[in-house]
């Protein structure tokens, strides 16, 4: 295994982990904005008030998302495990 191709499979699997990860973090990341602004109007300080709606939208970002998610993680693990034998040469 050269420095190469282990700089490609890093770099791959930053952006796999990116792609899954991103839409999630990106979903709390504008409830969380929403609720504080919300917050900051109505000047309610209540700490599961940004909790549950955060939670809420994450579970149903991982329930629309999931299935995607899945491929897209199946998709590189079949293309890291083809390529085994030629990265232990």
């Amino acid at each position: 295994m050269n420095e190469a191709t282990v700089i490609g499979l890093a770099d791959r699997s930053l952006w796999v982990a990116l792609q899954v990860g991103g839409p999630i973090l990106g979903i709390s990341l504008v409830v969380g904005v929403v609720v504080s602004l919300i917050q900051a109007v109505t000047q309610v300080q209540e700490q599961t008030l940004t909790f549950v709606p955060k939670l809420a939208a994450v579970a149903v970002g991982m329930i629309l998302l999931g299935p995607w998610m899945m491929e897209t993680m199946l998709g590189f693990s079949a293309t890291l495990f083809s390529g085994m034998a030629e990265y232990g040469r």
